[in-house]
């Protein structure tokens, strides 16, 4: 991928899917399709509740968690008071669940949010919380079926394991031949150039802190294989 495409500002690596409606990069397409279609012969509807992320949606997202008008919560899922984080504490907070702009492997279109469209009682609405992925939770068929099969079709969690950043996403999947490559070609000053140009609240705090935050965050992670631990820490 070219520097555009791995920091979320160009989209000319992903395919728009129909069905099931998301935007994959284009060497993972017929690995997820043929994911779903195992799935669905378990009785599971295998959908993208989030796939590609540009750049921009990526920095609304942060904005307004950096405003106070989107939750915040910490790395086990419990609120955080808003109104008493100074600036620093205000970045580690929105790092617990989403990404820096240009840092968010959503960008690649190797990754993706799943949940089981057949597992939902009516209105629904979808959390994409660890509990909802738990044995007794509203997707953990999903979640036991995708640790079993998941690795076949190319796939990890690579935000499965306890760490000192992010909480675990047992919803996220990488689609490791794309993933893995990205992971290697976005460099800080690819990412520094990203975050430097764009218009995403408390940017100074984050360039300050960048290497830290990079190293943490992005590289950080859990990588494909049977014992699947990259480091401590991680995010998506």
């Amino acid at each position: 991928m070219n520097e555009l495409e791995l920091t979320g500002r160009a989209r000319t690596h992903i395919v728009e899917i129909e069905h099931p409606r998301c935007g994959l990069h284009f060497e993972a397409v017929t690995s997820f399709l043929a994911m779903r279609e195992a799935a669905a012969g378990a009785g599971i509807d295998l959908v993208a509740a989030s796939s590609f992320r540009d750049f921009e949606r990526q920095v609304l997202i942060w904005n307004r968690k950096w405003r106070g008008e989107r939750p915040l919560l910490d790395r086990y899922g419990r609120p955080v008071d808003f109104a008493q984080l100074d600036d620093s504490q205000r970045v580690d907070a929105i790092l617990c669940w989403s990404a820096i702009p240009g840092g968010s492997r959503h960008h690649w279109g190797s990754d993706v949010d799943v949940i089981d469209g057949t597992a939902m009682p009516p209105d629904y609405q979808v959390q994409l919380t660890p509990g909802e992925y738990a044995a007794d939770g509203v997707f953990g068929r999903l979640s036991l079926w995708l640790d079993e099969n998941l690795g076949r079709f190319g796939f990890h969690r690579p935000y499965a394991s306890a760490g000192c950043g992010a909480g675990m996403e047992p919803w996220h999947l990488s689609y490791g031949p794309v993933s893995s490559r990205a992971l290697e070609e976005l460099t800080l000053p690819v990412l520094k150039r990203a975050i430097a140009a764009s218009e995403m609240l408390g940017k100074a705090q984050v360039l300050e802190r960048l290497p830290e935050i990079y190293t943490r965050f992005i590289l950080a992670v859990d990588s494909p294989g049977p014992v699947a631990h990259r480091a401590a820490c991680r995010l998506g």
